[in-house]
């Protein structure tokens, strides 16, 4: 019977969280042998026992637990996040953690599965068509809510996520391309306006495109309209950020600026990635790593510890990990016959992407540091279990994935 239970679940994608959780002990007992003062191994190890026990109860849970309670879940998280505001614990500026009876935790990671469930219990219904204007707007809204309180805190890197699995779900439950595509447009309009010559190009694209799918003349001017008043909004939201957010901003375009300052963390992580090598330093003999000249080396950089102890080979490996995560996700999303697990299959596959791309992209120079951990590598028991908890309900839907 037992065995039979274990045999159910999805043994390819276990396969691959566990290979990454292993990768990020392995990189964390490192960190805790620099002489840091504190054992990020052993407390990572802890969390992993109870993150997979609490994975596998989400795993054996009711099929339709997740689908009559997403509602519910939402509500409370929405809860959480406005508590923040009020009585968060404030760290680096942020307020961002919540504490309940002794017990820390960021209500943020809670609300980003509480989203996920409401919107695909929304959209899994065969009456909500998501070209309908009225459904599209609830189904944005249900992510807006989030999105802001969480940008509030401030903490726009988590809130970024909340954005993020928006267009993926969207055109998963078949919003039409030139809708998607007029989604996309002010985002990327807001991006360039810090350039007045990428902004013209956008605009000028915007204008094309409007032509060429026939939009209507008053619509168009509207729409147009919008997309230039980005240029303006850029200023105030500027200066409605946080001294530390600007600093992260500028540095990503020059780290070169500050060496000693904002760009120092950048710095050392592409020294201590390109001095790897190939094959690494060794483990436990990275000198970046070891002498602690690579900042957050247990969170934000440990990626950085692997590309110098274990050089170009487990760089590959972990990638090559992450990759094999991704397109199990993907292609149990297409497998899943019911609606509401397929969009959950999404959602969680776009959220584990992002967190990965942003996370490697800023140790290399290729994205502003934001703070998002790297999934299941990333030191940290309230992502982790965050993260456990959502291959938990694949891992759920894979047992139930003939059922309708």
């Amino acid at each position: 019977m037992l065995l039979d239970r274990i045999k159910s679940l999805d043994g390819i994608l276990l396969a691959a969280v566990f290979g990454l959780m292993i990768c990020g002990l392995v990189a964390l007992y490192s960190t805790s042998q620099s002489g840091g003062g504190a054992n990020f191994f052993l407390s990572q190890a802890r969390w992993i026992m109870l993150g997979t026990v609490v994975m596998l109860v989400f795993a054996y849970l009711p099929n339709r637990f997740f689908y009559e309670l997403a509602y519910p879940i939402y509500i409370i998280s929405i809860l959480f996040l406005i508590m923040v505001l009020f009585w968060g614990s404030t760290t680096y500026g942020a307020t961002r953690w919540l504490r309940i009876g002794g017990v820390g935790f960021q209500p943020s990671e809670f609300a980003k599965i509480a989203t996920l469930l409401a919107v695909a219990r929304y959209l899994s219904d065969e009456r909500m068509e998501i070209n309908r204007p009225k459904i599209f707007l609830i189904a944005s809204g249900l992510i807006a809510l989030p999105f802001l309180l969480v940008a509030k805190q401030p903490d726009l890197g988590t809130g970024l996520v909340f954005a993020v699995i928006t267009l993926p779900i969207f055109f998963w439950v078949g919003l039409k391309t030139n809708y998607l595509i007029l989604i996309v447009t002010p985002v990327i309009a807001f991006a360039t306006s810090f350039n007045i010559y990428l902004f013209i190009i956008v605009l000028a694209a915007i204008i094309y495109f409007l032509y060429r799918i026939r939009f209507s003349i008053l619509w168009g001017i509207g729409y147009l309209l919008l997309n230039i008043s980005l240029w303006f909004v850029r200023s105030i939201f500027w200066n409605q950020l946080k001294d530390y957010q600007k600093k992260r901003i500028t540095t990503f375009w020059n780290p070169e600026a500050d060496p000693l300052g904002a760009g120092y963390q950048i710095i050392q992580s592409k020294v201590a990635i390109g001095s790897g090598g190939f094959f690494g330093k060794g483990f436990l003999d990275g000198s970046q790593t070891q002498l602690r000249f690579l900042p957050e080396q247990h969170t934000d950089f440990i990626f950085a510890v692997i590309g110098e102890e274990f050089g170009f080979v487990g760089v590959v490996i972990v990638l090559a990990l992450f990759t094999w995560l991704l397109l199990r996700i993907i292609h149990l999303s297409n497998i899943f016959r019911n609606e509401f697990s397929s969009i959950v299959a999404i959602g969680v596959g776009t959220m584990l992407g992002f967190h990965t791309f942003v996370n490697i992209g800023m140790t290399i120079g290729l994205a502003p540091v934001t703070g998002l951990p790297l999934p299941f590598i990333s030191y940290g028991g309230s992502a982790l279990l965050t993260n456990l908890v959502m291959i938990g309900f694949l891992l759920n839907f894979y047992r139930h994935r003939y059922i309708y």
